[in-house]
């Protein structure tokens, strides 16, 4: 089991920067997948970005690319979300998922095994 744990959210006018933190517990002798989602209210679950297990590869979904970058410090076990110029359509739960399994990293919620409870992110405008 891999418990991953979100942290780093709050409230940011439109323009500005946050950096989201996933620091994962349990079984942490490997290191896995790990994809960033945000659900808004009355929304459904929208994939944000990923990055491999060894971060050389990471994808994003098209509205937050170049503006979004994840990365990973395996020796800490965290993964990053780093947002700038955001917006306020950006403004959304942002959750953290762990895929168990040796692949290449996926783009959809079925990739993914284990998940955090979510952090709150709101931009205004």
């Amino acid at each position: 089991q891999v418990q991953p744990v979100e942290s780093g959210g709050g409230l940011v006018r439109a323009g500005g920067s946050l950096r989201l933190s996933c620091a994962a517990s349990g079984r942490t002798s490997r290191r896995y997948n790990t994809g960033w989602f945000r659900q808004a209210p009355g929304k459904e679950r929208e994939f944000v970005g990923t990055i491999s297990w060894n971060g050389d590869s990471t994808y994003y979904v098209d509205s937050v690319n170049g503006r979004f970058t994840i990365s990973r410090d395996n020796a800490k076990n965290v993964v990053y979300l780093q947002m700038n110029s955001l917006k306020p359509e950006d403004t959304a739960v942002y959750l953290c998922a762990v895929d168990r399994q040796f692949r290449p990293p996926r783009t959809v919620a079925d990739g993914y095994d284990y998940w955090g409870q979510g952090t709150q992110v709101t931009v205004s405008s």
